[in-house]
């Protein structure tokens, strides 16, 4: 067989009843950047520490919902169109909130199938020496249309209704059923187990939006379902109810392994309840414990020498998302003394692990990821950088799947920090005598464009103000991705199967003369979509024929 690869055009000679198998072994799909803004300032238009950096991006804008403050931009030039505190969005949605009670670790999702949007947040005592004494609420809007700037409807329920205990770290997750909203569950500081709460989709989108069929699954041992839950967001109905964890977020220094996987079932409905978890063995992980103050291994190097900036547990800290039937995440843990990026794909109907593979770099610890991916098999991954040669920046990587393997390509630096970063509450614990660490925040988010899945957006923090090193800013950057195009073939049974990426556009075509470019005809098959993939079974024939694909 021979192959040989174009811009918009593949050849494959094929020889009647001769094993075939394409020759390419890696893809790596273009990766440029789009519109590229600053969002929000420390102590310019919020006042947060940390920003806790989330957003996701619709059909016309880009929603920054963080601690502090919402910001709609248009995505078309980065400008902004609204800004107001989380507090007033908040009251805009009709969420009462007690004067004592501050909001806390956003999350924001756009859901193309239902073209609305969907926030949440928790609530805490501002108060409160120790927040976790007191039983909060979960927060939750959904937009009336696909234009945020238009209204929200909100509610406040109480987070765990049967012992009263505080929920951190809330995770969002939309699919085709319902909406789902996990926590993890403290009470004197103490970590108690994870929380999950489902909402069928069709009360959330009434006329009269309701969250009365609410399912709340009570307070769970982390030793059954995980650490941190992470509900699966799938917009193209490969998917519903997924829930994906770890069994430790790496606070006892020791290697970990296995995913947790479970769905919700029927969670469109009034009797909705969870699947038996299964345990997907894995590559252990190893986080030193993010509590432990001054751990130097877990704390990134910057070029002032400092190693107090805190990074990332092992917690999948960021959506974990279905596209034609593969699961997505991504977490961090270590490698050779450096902070990297472990990621994941599973085959969601069987909780098969198809691949995982660790991103990292020599000199820099790179935390905080955030994953996303199209039907195409396009991986992006949006993370923070640093160490002694690099301030902390935004990065982001992109990879192809190909014959089950994922290749990424080399690291995208989108902005780079100002200056080694250290916060207010850093300096404010120095003051005191009492060494901290600096906040850099738990959240990230990637996001794919429901416009074109193609393109990608992230949002991650940077310190952005050369004189100020207690200064950070938020990034706000499109991802522009081009997936290699090729034409692969296997023998399948008596027949040959042609296959090519899930994009439209291409029609499979074949001669007998490639001297001629008459002699090209239309393959009349229509292509079956297999995952990621389009098939096209031939029989052999009696002459060589050639193969393309032509745009």
């Amino acid at each position: 067989m021979k192959f040989s690869r174009f811009p918009k055009l593949c050849f494959i000679l094929l020889f009647s009843l001769v094993s075939c198998r394409s020759a390419l072994s890696t893809l790596l799909p273009n990766l440029s950047v789009g519109q590229n803004f600053t969002g929000s300032t420390y102590n310019v238009n919020n006042t947060s520490i940390p920003p806790d950096a989330n957003g996701a991006v619709g059909p016309r804008h880009f929603v920054e919902l963080i601690n502090g403050s919402c910001a709609i931009y248009n995505k078309t030039n980065g400008l902004q169109v609204k800004r107001i505190t989380d507090a007033k969005f908040w009251a805009n949605a009709g969420v009462i909130l007690s004067t004592d009670d501050a909001t806390t670790d956003p999350r924001v999702v756009y859901d193309p199938l239902s073209q609305r949007w969907f926030a949440t947040m928790v609530d805490a005592s501002a108060s409160a020496n120790d927040p976790t004494l007191y039983a909060n609420d979960f927060l939750l809007a959904v937009s009336s249309t696909s234009d945020p700037t238009g209204t929200w409807h909100g509610f406040l329920f109480q987070a765990d209704p049967d012992n009263g205990f505080f929920a951190d770290f809330p995770t969002l997750g939309v699919d085709s059923n319902a909406v789902y909203i996990s926590g993890d569950f403290f009470t004197a500081g103490i970590p108690i187990g994870p929380g999950l709460v489902s909402i069928p989709k069709t009360n959330l989108l009434a006329a009269i939006p309701s969250i009365d069929n609410r399912t709340w699954y009570g307070v769970m041992d982390y030793s059954i379902r995980g650490d941190v839950l992470q509900p699966v967001n799938c917009f193209d109905g490969s998917e519903s109810g997924k829930i994906i964890s770890i069994t430790d977020i790496g606070s006892d220094s020791s290697p970990h392994s296995n995913l947790v996987i479970y769905a919700v079932q029927n969670g469109a409905g009034t009797n909705a309840f969870l699947s038996s978890s299964v345990f997907i063995p894995t590559p252990s992980w190893v986080v030193p414990d993010n509590d432990v103050i001054g751990a130097p291994s877990f704390a990134s190097f910057q070029p002032d020498g400092t190693q107090t900036l805190q990074a990332n547990d092992a917690r999948l800290c960021d959506k974990a998302y279905a596209v034609n039937g593969i699961i997505y995440a991504a977490h961090n843990t270590e490698l050779n003394n450096h902070i990297a990026i472990r990621w994941y794909r599973v085959r969601a109907f069987d909780n098969v692990l198809l691949e995982t593979g660790t991103l990292s770099d020599p000199n820099m610890d790179l935390f905080f990821p955030s994953i996303a991916a199209n039907p195409y098999g396009v991986v992006v991954i949006g993370y923070n950088a640093s160490g002694l040669a690099a301030n902390v920046s935004s990065y982001a990587v992109a990879g192809q799947t190909f014959n089950g393997t994922t290749s990424f390509g080399s690291p995208l630096l989108l902005r780079s920090g100002a200056t080694s970063y250290h916060g207010d509450d850093e300096l404010l614990g120095i003051l005191l005598e009492s060494p901290t660490l600096s906040r850099w925040g738990d959240y990230t988010a990637t996001s794919p464009d429901p416009n074109d899945p193609n393109r990608f957006w992230t949002i991650q923090i940077i310190p952005s103000d050369t004189a100020n090193e207690d200064v950070w800013s938020t990034q706000i950057t499109e991802l522009v991705t081009t997936p290699q195009m090729f034409l692969g073939i296997n023998h399948s049974g008596t027949n040959v199967t042609m296959y090519w990426p899930l994009v439209t556009g291409y029609q499979l075509q074949a001669s007998t003369n490639i001297q001629s470019s008459s002699a090209w005809t239309n393959v009349t098959q229509t292509p079956i979509t297999n995952g990621s993939w389009f098939n096209v079974s031939l029989q052999p024939s009696a002459k060589n024929q050639f193969f393309r694909l032509k745009k």
